[in-house]
């Protein structure tokens, strides 16, 4: 980790003369991350967020001037003016690409967090996932990474100039930030926070509140999710509209089925939306987890046992769902 002399870990990145930022390299970028993110939990948050927005600002004085530089009332509002230009998930954060964008990171480093350009939906990044985990080990070893990040400044940069060097050195410092388990590959969760996309469509309010205790009842015996959540109440009721609703969005290529990475994607969207509202710690899955809820789910629905999900097969289990759960408010009654 990068040197400094005083107490203000950012002044060490700035110019001497000028005061202003240097360009923050890959590994430099990393040393900040980690030195902020205190608790690893892969976010810049409370205590944490006050302490880097403090050094922030008053890093461009040579020196320490006491705790006075920067009263209460003006650090609340430099937050308020960080948050609103760069928390663009409105979380109340900092994660790793929004303080790449705050940051004056070197530009073929920070193209790798950009995202004027996500992917649309889980459905498009199982597509990527299956690309690039060329050995189908369910992982994304660092040979793998690093195709992913070549081709990830291709598309971002059309007149693309990196070193191998550099992107070897782009490699470890992404493995360093994004793989939490420290086990040397990315995971599914550990992937979807490198390469996010736009929405869950299962997260939409209007499905939320629908889908969520069912995929909890539904999912109870798998580890992942027995280990983290309680039952939860009723869900509200779901009709057939809604459920159509939900297929087409999944159905990508319209030929009436939910089917391999259409399939992969409503089940990893299934599995972030029981995760919600969890510690970043909790929110952690693999491909195995995936294919535990796709066995469960097909072993549940897929009445013709030819490994896709019609309309006909997810309304009978999701409807199932409603039953039941009219029976239990019956039982209590």
């Amino acid at each position: 980790m990068a040197g400094t002399t005083d107490g203000n870990f950012l002044r060490q990145f700035r110019d001497l003369t000028t005061r202003e930022f240097k360009q923050i390299t890959a590994n430099q970028f990393m040393d900040v991350w980690h030195h902020y993110d205190s608790n690893s939990d892969g976010y810049i948050e409370g205590k944490e967020l006050d302490s880097f927005l403090k050094e922030l600002v008053t890093s461009i004085n040579k020196e320490d001037l006491g705790p006075e530089v920067v009263s209460e009332s003006a650090l609340k509002e430099a937050k308020e003016l960080i948050l609103n230009a760069f928390d663009e998930n409105r979380d109340g954060k900092i994660d790793i690409a929004e303080l790449a964008q705050i940051l004056p990171t070197e530009e073929n480093f920070l193209l790798l967090f950009r995202r004027d350009h996500p992917l649309d939906s889980s459905v498009e990044f199982m597509k990527v996932w299956r690309e690039f985990d060329s050995d189908h080990s369910g992982f994304i070893e660092a040979d793998e990474l690093k195709n992913f990040l070549r081709h990830l400044l291709k598309q971002k940069k059309r007149e693309y100039t990196i070193t191998e060097e550099q992107l070897t050195i782009y490699t470890g410092t992404v493995l360093q930030l994004f793989d939490r388990n420290k086990d040397g590959k990315l995971q599914l969760s550990e992937m979807a926070k490198l390469l996010p996309v736009r929405e869950n469509f299962l997260c939409r309010p209007v499905f939320k509140k629908i889908f969520k205790p069912r995929a909890l009842d539904m999912f109870a015996d798998i580890p992942c999710v027995r280990n983290r959540f309680k039952r939860q109440g009723s869900a509200n009721k779901m009709t057939h509209d809604d459920i159509k609703r939900v297929f087409n969005l999944y159905d990508r290529d319209e030929n009436g089925s939910i089917e391999n990475e259409e399939l992969n994607g409503f089940l990893k969207d299934l599995m972030e939306l029981v995760e919600e509202g969890m510690p970043a710690e909790a929110k952690d899955y693999d491909e195995e987890d995936l294919n535990e809820c796709k066995k469960i789910l097909l072993d549940k629905c897929d009445l013709n046992h030819d490994g896709k999900i019609n309309l006909d097969e997810l309304s009978m289990i999701l409807m199932s769902y409603n039953r039941s759960s009219s029976d239990t408010e019956c039982a209590k009654e």
